[in-house]
């Protein structure tokens, strides 16, 4: 058998990958982060799978559940929201079952921030604003952050950056971000990404606190921070050139 971390994308089911769908649609055994990944998704699984939402569960009961899997020899798909890399808690997950000689692979998902720009319709790179995506988060109750990782070190770069987990430190960030980008850079707060009732508060260092307090939200949402929001004027990108060839389009003579 194979444990199969699948991401499930930032919340739309049909974001998720071919490839993951079809291990959702074919394990005989499914768990499933249930507060971020939707249960309609589920319903593409076979009418005989062992369904386990496992947001109220912690690792020594899940572990459990994939070694019972692993006897059985069946197949489990160990459904993640968004992409497994980031933030997805598969580390200390993969690190039991290689201990326990349990065999697994991983399917990318969909990310938070790539979905947000798409919502957005903004390019996250765009020539001479800014070339850089710094994923990061702030320090809370479930993490600390690693010394060196600070925001006031990221936005000395001047990069884009798509701040996960922190929306209860809005403040700590808007303090920290705004001697670097200046009050006036956009601000994106995206809550809910990919699900029906998503939004998206736009404005700045200077005023995004206010707007975000005044919607309420307090938890599931990414900062997006950087002046390729807002951006209009900027140089066309040199890959559809007229002028610039490369191995795939000869010069012209």
């Amino acid at each position: 058998m194979t444990v199969h971390f699948i991401g499930a994308g930032p919340g739309a089911p049909d974001l998720v990958t071919v490839r993951g769908l079809k291990l959702i649609q074919s394990c005989p055994v499914i768990l499933y982060a249930g507060s971020l990944v939707p249960r309609e998704l589920l319903d593409e699984a076979r009418p005989d799978a062992e369904i386990a939402d496992t947001a109220s569960m912690h690792l020594d009961e899940i572990v459990p559940r994939i070694e019972e899997a692993h006897r059985a020899g069946r197949d489990v798909a160990r459904v993640h929201s968004g992409d497994p890399s980031l933030y997805g808690a598969i580390a200390e997950q993969m690190r039991r079952l290689d201990a326990l000689s349990i065999p697994y692979d991983i399917v990318p998902g969909v990310p938070a921030y790539a979905a947000a720009a798409a919502d957005l319709k903004r390019e996250l790179t765009l020539p001479g604003i800014g070339q850089s995506v710094i994923l990061t988060r702030t320090a809370v109750r479930a993490s600390s952050m690693p010394d060196g990782e600070t925001l006031e070190n990221f936005a000395r770069t001047g990069a884009t950056l798509a701040i996960h987990l922190s929306i209860n430190n809005l403040t700590k960030v808007v303090r920290e971000l705004e001697p670097y980008y200046g009050a006036d850079v956009p601000v994106v707060v995206a809550y809910r990404v990919g699900w029906p009732d998503a939004r998206y508060i736009e404005g700045t260092l200077g005023d995004i606190r206010d707007k975000v307090k005044t919607s309420g939200i307090t938890r599931t949402a990414l900062i997006l921070v950087g002046r390729v929001l807002g951006a209009h004027a900027f140089e066309d990108s040199r890959l559809y050139a007229a002028d610039h060839h490369h191995v795939c389009r000869e010069a012209k003579t």
